[in-house]
């Protein structure tokens, strides 16, 4: 076989392996057995990034909480730009899907009566987050694998990155794709394609997300002609560990752990985290809302009162008091980190923690059963906006959002080509293939020694300080305009890089390429978004329009890809079916 050949045809292809895509292909099998479906990973499913995820599962079942209270803290939590249809579905789903692992072998952590246990998190008035200890991710993601390797007729593709999707007619034929074990690019037909890849948290230089995470799926959506929606929300986590980024999850305060800046004082009391009446489940400030966390942050950086560290300013994550036992039962995974990437003991020492790149609320923009405006073509997870997070996610909501619209997208999916014609190899869809096929060809090509302007790690660098310069978690105009600036000229460059390493198994420099050309467009698209949002709303700081201005944003903002050129944004209005907008608190 010679490049550009096909690997096989498929009714359906989704593109990612981790809850969102394992969720998806499960839902397609069960709603039509006789369907053809196969899952294309850029790693083994087990380790996509879903296995990081720690705290836990939003989904009401405590016999003091209600629909509607979930409801109204995610609308709230999204500073009224989530779409309230959607979060009315997703929350009255969200509990069938959570028991519904439980019964694929999903080991939640309970009371001592059996009950399934909850835990409080962030901007929840009541306790509704179901946990398996602090690995709730890693336990998901086992009984979402384990469960779809029952169907026969789903195939796997692990090992193998999708580079171009591809589209004639007004519809999605399928996709191209590198075997990474061999280096062949192969074109996977299909009927329909459900992206499911995950987040773009390395388009920054500092972030809980995995390598692998460099919004691929998105990326393949704005260049297949699919818009981007709200891509200027992108969520920082408060506790992050200094150098690594990796994650220290919101289950610390929500089982009482502390904030403390460098004088020991818990700094949170002196600022508006929306929470002027916490109820007895909201018992600290630490449980606000994360960006306003992250925000309260960097006012301690300007007064002076955060502690120095090689990786720039920390503040202090207190466990101590919650003593040994609780820890090890609780937050055992937290331990475990801290000793082996900080080698501190939280039962006995503070632990450093800074803001982090941790989450993107915006992304390919779909309906509420993950389907796009391209025919054949769905989205799902943290690579989708449907959108149920608008300006701001409240922890524990990502992983049923996964499996919620996972499934919604897998039924449509499935429906969709049940009812779909026949893929082909039209001059379009042949066209497209040799395209791609030369596009990687020309990446291969060797560079000299060194490191010269247009390498992939100088212009990655370049990408991520610039966007943490101009999308950090305080932006104006200027600073985006400039940034905006910036990643143009470093869309012209990447058109010239080069590789050095022309071995075809794992060439891991050829996939950090195709990588970099995507995270630049998707940083495009953050930018051109922030720049046309002119107010502050959620997670989207500006100091130069410091209030939340309803009357003109309160919609989404679509990013469409112009040819070779900047993004153009539309706007689309948010659906309110029963809140409107209203004071953003917490705790009433």
């Amino acid at each position: 076989m010679s490049d550009g050949d096909a690997a096989g045809a498929h009714d359906v292809v989704l593109i990612g392996g981790g809850a969102a895509g394992l969720r998806a292909a499960i839902a397609i099998a069960e709603t039509d057995p006789t369907l053809d479906v196969a899952v294309v990973s850029k790693v083994y499913p087990m380790r996509s990034h879903t296995v990081s995820a720690e705290g836990g599962a939003a989904g009401f079942i405590a016999a003091d909480d209600t629909w509607e209270e979930h409801v109204y803290d995610t609308v709230s939590g999204s500073d009224w730009l989530g779409d309230q249809d959607a979060i009315e579905a997703f929350v009255a789903e969200a509990p069938r899907e959570l028991l519904q692992l439980e019964h694929w072998g999903c080991p939640w952590s309970r009371t001592d009566d059996g009950h399934i246990a909850v835990r409080a998190f962030g901007g929840m008035k009541k306790m509704r987050t179901w946990f398996a200890a602090d690995k709730t991710g890693f336990h998901m993601l086992h009984a979402l694998f384990q469960t779809s390797l029952k169907y026969q007729r789903v195939t796997r593709y692990d090992e193998w990155f999708v580079t171009r999707l591809l589209v004639d007619d007004g519809r999605v034929h399928g996709c191209v794709a590198i075997e990474l074990a061999t280096g062949a690019i192969r074109t996977i037909r299909a009927k329909a394609v459900v992206l499911a890849t995950g987040g773009c948290g390395k388009v920054f230089p500092f972030t809980t997300n995995a390598n692998i995470n460099t919004g691929d799926g998105m990326a393949l959506a704005y260049r297949a002609g699919a818009p981007l929606k709200d891509m200027e929300f992108v969520q920082y986590h408060p506790t992050g560990l200094p150098f690594t980024g990796i994650l220290i999850t919101e289950a610390t305060r929500a089982e009482g752990g502390w904030l403390l800046n460098k004088d020991g004082y818990r700094y949170l009391q002196d600022y508006d985290l929306g929470t002027p009446s916490p109820t007895p489940v909201m018992r600290s400030m630490e449980l606000g809302p994360r960006d306003r966390l992250s925000q309260a942050f960097v006012h301690e950086v300007e007064k002076g009162r955060t502690a120095d560290s090689p990786w720039g300013p920390v503040v202090y994550l207190d466990l101590r008091h919650l003593g040994e036992e609780l820890i090890e039962s609780r937050l055992p995974f937290v331990r475990e980190l801290c000793l082996k990437y900080e080698r501190i003991d939280p039962v006995t020492e503070l632990v450093p923690v800074r803001p982090v790149v941790h989450y993107m609320m915006g992304g390919v923009h779909t309906d509420i059963d993950g389907a796009t405006p391209l025919a054949g073509l769905f989205a799902a997870g943290e690579t989708a906006c449907v959108s149920i997070n608008g300006a701001n996610r409240l922890g524990s909501n990502s992983l049923p959002e996964c499996l919620v619209f996972g499934a919604r997208a897998g039924r449509a999916a499935a429906s969709y080509a049940a009812s779909a014609g026949p893929v082909g190899d039209s001059p379009a869809v042949v066209a497209q293939v040799a395209d791609e096929v030369a596009r990687v060809r020309r990446l291969m090509a060797a560079m000299p020694d060194g490191l010269p302007e247009d390498s992939v790690p100088v212009i990655r660098e370049r990408m991520q300080t610039t966007m943490e310069d101009a999308a950090g978690i305080y932006r104006t105009g200027e600073a985006m305009r400039k940034g905006a600036d910036a990643l143009r000229e470093l869309q012209e460059r990447v058109g010239a890089v080069g590789i050095q390493d022309t071995s075809r198994s794992f060439n891991t420099e050829l996939v950090a390429a195709l990588e970099v050309a995507n995270m630049l467009d998707v940083a495009e698209c953050m930018l051109a978004s922030g720049i046309n949002r002119e107010e502050s709303r959620g997670a989207h700081q500006r100091t130069d329009f410091p209030d939340r201005d309803d009357e003109r944003f309160l919609v989404h903002q679509l990013t469409v890809r112009e040819g070779d050129g900047p993004p153009r944004v539309e706007q689309l209005p948010v659906s309110i079916t029963r809140w409107p907008p209203g004071e953003r608190v917490y705790g009433r």
